[in-house]
């Protein structure tokens, strides 16, 4: 499995082979409160980063989840839209969001490691 890394929108990526796993952060959960509710985006679409892909809304807050980098969406997990919930207990496991394809032009220089992002937040919370 590839190395967890993260984002300063609070979303964290797993990237093996060209594709990369995406969802939220605990830390993100935490801030929204409990999740009722997730929009996920379309199996195929072309996503550019910093284009609005999903949302999440909790009791508390919606919030908009960005593609963090270019690339094709290859699957998403649809439990989310039955159980979103699942959000609550396992943000990052159960709870990942969608799979993308990675573009050859995809960037991902500015996304951190756990030691950078956790330090980010304790600079940034």
């Amino acid at each position: 499995m590839g190395e967890t890394v993260y984002t300063k929108d609070h979303e964290w990526l797993v990237i093996v082979d060209g594709i990369a796993t995406i969802g939220v952060t605990s830390f993100a959960r935490e801030q929204l409160g409990d999740v009722v509710f997730v929009e996920l985006p379309e199996i195929s679409a072309l996503l550019t980063k910093g284009d609005e892909v999903a949302v999440i809304e909790s009791v508390k807050a919606a919030g908009e989840i960005n593609a963090p980098i270019n690339g094709t969406v290859l699957e998403v997990n649809e439990t989310l839209v039955d159980e979103p919930e699942l959000l609550n207990s396992s943000p990052e496991e159960g709870g990942w969001m969608f799979k993308i394809t990675l573009d050859e032009d995809s960037d991902i220089s500015g996304l951190m490691n756990k030691a950078e992002y956790q330090n980010y937040i304790a600079v940034n919370a």
